[in-house]
């Protein structure tokens, strides 16, 4: 039976450079079934796309020297075992390392008598040889596979050339201190590597791994694993919610930073939405689920992270291809270091003296120092921990690509709807006939415009219409919805508005046109339904006995945050920001106003957005596009970078699975914070490289020259790649400095 062509995921133990990711890729594409596959060095997430077992791969990548295990469907691993605590307990976990250890105790008699105080004696150099092969031979036996297996010259066969070289020409301490170096070397950059991967790993333990089910009226401690859709769960104060779900029963604060990066507390009544991992505060709640353990918000996130942290930054590449043809280059041209100035120049091949080197041993320098480590490592590591730290600010980055793209936005777009603005109809304005302030607004208080909130609620609690629902809110949030008893005999005005018995008084609530026709109104509540109309309220004018009472007004309320955000992105160096909306221009024109947007494309159809996005970007070069509802998605996916807001508070998941960047949280206070962090990383990602590059130019004039050391030019290679590491570590640390953060 032919096996089917499918995508496996397994993580591979044991890798501590990019180049031995890159040698282990090489392998497998040329294993019969595999399509294609790319492993991360920074994750050791491998992805593996063909017709081929899992038991292959995994039996494959042990024959190269490492280790691999299938991650579950999910696409999450658990917390690993072996996740490092200190240095020393790292280096003490594999036979690799522990050897390495070893071989640094062994060598430290020759490095101090020999090199440094010029003694010379057998013991020295069989402590010296003890070492080499202590620390060597894992490497000697990496290469040697990859040679085989593979047909690749490894950065392992380099320092194995070059460790053989210092032995033939009598250098053996050099050739043990070659070895021990370049081996606690790869032992500290895959240490750092593993820092990263628990950047990501530490969100998993977040979720507790049970809970507390209510069933029956009996509660039991169960597995999260064991519970189902619609079971309910008790969640007590300062316990971590265990699953996702809806509040039941119960009133409380719950603290939602790990989930949505919201520094404050939320409150949690019943019929609100609780997330995984939040924090409860000081009340009980019973929470029905809505979510397995495995499909619930935060493993949603950290799967996402995960396999944005698989997709590689252009960047980055590049430099996989460059490293691909510059290792065996590295080989020819030492054996052309080594050969051509003897025969060609009548140069030294061997030592002539022992503070005079011959061309020999500067191939051997050469060889050392032309590691590409450090330049292969410099873009995985910082992109992983850019990732890594919008993940726990409550963004989700999908992949390298994105984060480079967003490093060189200058024009961002805004949908105004659900975006701006908060998307759904707010009471804005309450105004009785019998006002004694009558420019109140929602916020002031007045008996005659609470008795007509109060005859408004009354049948509005009948309906299902969105402008219902925001009447019903402010009266509840006054404390008036249930004064007045539901009306009774309700009925829509079909296109015009609805209609009810409160407590034998006929209640009428229609549009302003509806009342122009039917109801003599004051002429100033006729100026004040005009100017709100103009700004793109919804006059509601209410009759109670056919006798006008009053106006309300309703409307789509700008987000509180929105003029900050907008304020922000401009000292963020954004020099375009464009909203576009299908409403009309007036509206249009006063929404912008208030939130700070001078570039508005009103009466834009949702089939029109993408465009309108095309040609924002022949204008301005790259946009991003900030948006959160389906309507959204095309445009989303016509910009540079498609940024999808409110994914932990019900954003069409359209809209998510198209933009390359979620924002977990409606704020957009988070958007400078996003493009600070990539431009920190492609700042980070280009210093690395040029220093890379840089290291690599200077030594190799001083190995041509004659005035390297091995052991000195594996300092340069290892320090160099310690060096980009630590600086691409150096953003799991990056903070926002908005004051929506702290």
């Amino acid at each position: 039976m032919q096996t089917q062509t499918r995508d496996h995921i397994f993580t591979v133990h044991g890798i501590d450079c990019a180049h031995c990711a890159n040698t282990i890729e090489v392998s497998l594409v040329r294993l019969d079934g595999v399509e294609a596959c790319e492993l991360n060095a920074t994750t050791g997430r491998l992805r593996v796309r063909g017709a081929v077992e899992p038991d292959t791969v995994i039996a494959y990548v042990r024959s190269l020297g490492y280790e691999a295990t299938p991650i579950d469907e999910t696409g999450a691993t658990s917390p690993s075992s072996d996740a490092p605590v200190s240095f020393v307990r790292f280096m003490w976990q594999r036979v690799e390392t522990r050897l390495a250890l070893v071989g640094a105790v062994l060598i430290v008699p020759g490095v101090v008598l020999h090199e440094l105080l010029g003694w010379r004696a057998l013991w020295i150099d069989a402590l010296a040889w003890a070492a080499l092969v202590a620390a060597g031979l894992p490497i000697a036996r990496s290469a040697w596979r990859s040679l085989v297996v593979s047909r690749t010259i490894s950065i392992n066969a380099l320092m194995t050339i070059a460790a053989v070289g210092a032995v033939i020409i009598g250098a053996h301490v050099e050739a043990g201190l070659v070895m021990v170096l370049f081996a606690i070397g790869e032992a500290i950059e895959g240490f750092t590597a593993a820092r990263a991967r628990d950047a990501i790993r530490s969100l998993m333990t977040l979720v507790p791994e049970t809970a507390l089910r209510l069933r029956d009226g009996y509660e039991t401690r169960v597995p999260v694993d064991e519970l189902e859709v619609g079971d309910v769960i008790v969640v007590r104060p300062g316990e971590r919610v265990p699953m996702d779900g809806v509040v039941r029963s119960g009133a409380t604060h719950v603290d939602q930073a790990p989930i949505t990066g919201e520094s404050v507390p939320v409150v949690k009544t019943p019929g609100a939405h609780v997330y995984a991992g939040s924090i409860n505060g000081e009340g009980v709640m019973e929470v029905v689920v809505t979510h397995p353990a495995s499909e619930n918000t935060i493993s949603r996130m950290i799967r996402l992270v995960q396999e944005a942290q698989d997709r590689r930054a252009p960047v980055q590449r590049m430099i996989d291809r460059f490293a691909g043809w510059y290792t065996p280059a590295v080989v020819g041209i030492a054996a052309l270091m080594a050969t051509v100035p003897p025969l060609l120049f009548g140069q030294p091949f061997w030592n002539p003296s022992p503070d005079e080197t011959g061309w020999f041993y500067r191939s051997l320098a050469l060889l050392v120092v032309a590691c590409p480590c450090a330049l292969v490592i410099s873009t995985p590591v910082s992109v992983v921990s850019a990732l890594s730290a919008a993940a726990r600010a409550g963004v989700l980055i999908k992949g390298g690509a994105a984060l480079e793209a967003l490093g060189g936005i200058r024009a961002v777009a805004f949908d105004k709807t659900g975006t701006l603005t908060t998307g759904k109809p707010t009471l804005v304005m309450v105004r009785s006939v019998d006002c004694r302030e009558p420019e109140q607004n929602n916020d002031a208080r007045c008996d005659a415009c609470d008795t007509l909130l109060e005859l408004a609620c009354a049948v509005e609690r009948r309906s299902e219409h969105p402008l219902a629902h925001a009447i019903v809110d402010a009266a509840r949030r006054r404390g008036l919805s249930q004064t007045v008893p539901p009306a009774a005999s309700v009925a829509a005005l079909p296109g015009h508005g609805i209609i009810g018995e409160v407590e034998g008084r006929t209640v009428v609530i229609g549009s302003h046109r509806y009342f122009d026709e039917t109801s003599p109104h004051p002429r100033s509540f006729c100026n004040r339904a005009e100017q709100d109309a103009s700004v793109g309220r919804t006059p509601l004018m209410i009759s109670v006995d056919g006798v006008f009472a009053g106006m309300l007004s309703v409307a789509d309320t700008v987000r509180p945050e929105s003029r900050e955000a907008v304020a922000l992105l401009r000292e963020a160096g954004i020099e375009h920001i464009i909203m576009l909306t299908g409403d009309r221009r007036e509206t249009a024109y006063a929404v912008a106003a208030d939130v700070g947007v001078d570039d508005v494309r009103a009466e834009v159809l949702p089939a029109h957005k993408a465009e309108t996005v095309e040609n924002l970007r022949a204008a301005y070069g790259a946009v991003a596009m900030v948006g959160d509802g389906i309507n959204d998605t095309p445009a989303l996916a016509s910009a540079t970078v498609g940024i999808a807001i409110g994914a932990a508070h019900g954003g069409a998941n359209q809209a998510m699975e198209t933009a390359d960047v979620t924002l977990m949280s409606n704020d957009l206070r988070r958007l400078p914070f996003v493009f600070a962090l990539a431009r920190a990383a492609r700042r980070t990602i280009m210093l690395n490289v040029a220093f890379s590059i840089a290291v690599k130019v200077v030594f190799l004039a001083i190995v041509a020259a004659g005035w390297s050391t091995m052991w000195m030019a594996v300092f340069a290679d290892m320090g160099t790649s310690l060096l980009v590491t630590l600086n691409g570590l150096r953003l799991l640390g990056f903070r926002p400095k908005t004051e929506a953060f702290s």
